[in-house]
């Protein structure tokens, strides 16, 4: 089983535009929480479909939070720590959206 590779990358999002700068463990977009279908696993940029990440569900953890995400491509389902420098309000959005899912 192949390691965790960090890298650093800077991105500009393909959902928001925002221009993002990595730092090592960045896997999704700060400001809009979306993120992109580039890895097998976590740093290696090994998987093919490239789609974008739908941020589906987030869940409170001890440490801060986990935000769900889906390939809006293939389908896959992938789990990550939020960030420190996340936009709160996209946090607190993510988790409304799942809370009126639940009440309808």
């Amino acid at each position: 089983m192949k390691q965790f590779v960090r890298r650093k990358e800077d991105f500009v999002c393909e959902h928001c535009g925002a221009k993002v700068v990595g730092d090592g463990y960045t896997n999704h977009c700060p400001e809009c929480l979306w993120s992109k279908h580039v890895d097998i696993m976590p740093g290696d940029r090994a998987e093919d479909c490239q789609g974008l990440m739908k941020p589906i569900d987030i869940k409170q953890t001890r440490d801060g939070y986990i935000i769900t995400h889906k390939c809006e491509k293939c389908g896959a389902v992938r789990n990550n720590k939020s960030s420190p420098n996340d936009n709160f309000e996209a946090l607190l959005q993510l988790a409304r959206e799942q809370v009126n899912k639940l009440k309808n």
